[in-house]
């Protein structure tokens, strides 16, 4: 797909995956450089369906993982933003993705994740797939790395249905941002406060904590929609606190509830 210039200057690039999704022993890598001094919005254009693997392949009846690995290296100065489509793992699939960002001491990096475990609306579930991230963050600061962010899930079995995982619902959320600059107590405090009070409305658990230098929020529900309007109120507030236009609706999918906020 063709990058386009948004009104406020950020280069937006939509991902096209050719296939129709993923099956097992697919694999996945991307890798992104983004310059010093650059602003820029990545996402793909559709859902990443992964289908089935467990017990429906003769030569491997366990079943085979499809992966995707990103690698993203924010330069100086740069603002980057990592925002997918969700990803529906089809039941008896496997997948597993794994993240990892270089940051310099003075940029910026957003990124959000939103998985369906099963078709719901068939009334499937995961049965016996499983689905893996990891996440891990690092800036590399004068003195050597310094980790930021390390978040590494598996869903599969007893987590699904256990009050301590996914309670048998099949929607799980995640957002991210590292912030360019040292953050005070009472900036981060108060931004927590405006982005939990932004959940009300919405159906679904949702929580939102401090890093650092930024934060981080989940969702846990039964709708990717509701996850997707969480995470865009509180990018928009992220946006605000930074002095930065609001987000524009994506050219490729609606993330936001309205094209007027």
């Amino acid at each position: 797909m063709r990058a386009s210039r948004n009104p406020d200057g950020r280069c937006e690039l939509p991902i096209l995956h050719t296939a129709g999704g993923l099956v097992g022993g697919d694999r996945l890598t991307l890798k992104v450089i983004a310059e010093k001094g650059s602003r820029s919005l990545l996402t793909n254009v559709a859902a990443q369906k992964v289908y089935g693997s467990v017990g429906r392949l003769q030569a491997h009846p366990k079943g085979k993982w499809a992966t995707q690995d990103c690698h993203f290296v924010i330069n100086e100065g740069s603002d980057f933003e990592w925002m997918p489509q969700e990803v529906i793992v089809f039941e008896d699939g496997l997948f597993e993705q794994n993240v990892h960002v270089e940051l310099a001491p003075s940029s910026s990096f957003l990124s959000t994740e939103v998985v369906r475990l099963g078709r719901t609306s068939s009334g499937e579930t995961l049965g016996s797939g499983c689905w893996r991230s990891g996440l891990e963050i690092s800036r590399q600061m004068p003195k050597g790395k310094s980790w930021v962010f390390v978040d590494r899930l598996e869903l599969s079995g007893e987590s699904l249905t256990s009050l301590n995982g996914m309670a048998n619902q099949p929607v799980l959320g995640s957002l991210v941002w590292t912030s360019p600059e040292v953050l005070s107590k009472d900036e981060i405090s108060d931004l927590l406060i405006t982005c939990r009070a932004n959940a009300s409305g919405l159906e679904g658990l949702m929580s939102c904590s401090a890093l650092n230098q930024g934060l981080s929020a989940r969702y846990l529900g039964p709708s990717t929609q509701a996850a997707r309007f969480w995470f865009f109120r509180i990018w928009m507030h992220i946006r605000k606190f930074r002095s930065l236009p609001k987000p524009e609706p994506l050219r490729v999918w609606p993330m936001q509830e309205k094209p007027s906020l």
